[in-house]
This record gives structure tokens, sequence and C-alpha cells, in this order.
């Protein structure tokens, strides 16, 4: 009997998830690229900003102790 209850409920919560998802706006596949180049160009920056903290501190690391 608790196996039917699960299953019910179940059933229920992918219903309301159905209903929500419908609601949502999505975006156009233009504004997805732009955006999905947006994220790839900041992670590439970042990328290169802390590669270039870490070597700067290698640097200054190598010097104090030598």
């Amino acid at each position: 009997m608790e196996k039917l209850k699960s299953i019910g409920n179940l059933k229920t919560f992918l219903e309301e998830v159905k209903v929500e998802l419908v609601k949502c706006s999505w975006p156009t596949r233009k504004e997805l690229f732009g955006q999905s180049v947006v994220v790839v160009i900041s992670v590439i920056i970042l990328g290169a900003f802390v590669g270039l903290c870490d070597l700067v501190n290698m640097s200054l690391l190598n010097y104090i102790i030598r």
C-alpha cells in the first residue's frame, strides 16, 4: 500500500513539473548562443588571470627561497 502512495506522489509531482515547465520562458537559439559565448570567454579570461597570478606567486616564492 505504501508503494502505491509513492507512485501516486511521483505521478503528481511529474504532472506539476510539466505544468511549471510550460510557464517558463525559454531562450531563443540566438540568445543561448550569445550567452554561451559570454560564458566561454569569461572562463578563458578568468583562467588566464588565475594562471598569471600563479606564475607571479611562484616567481616571488622562488625569489624569496633563494
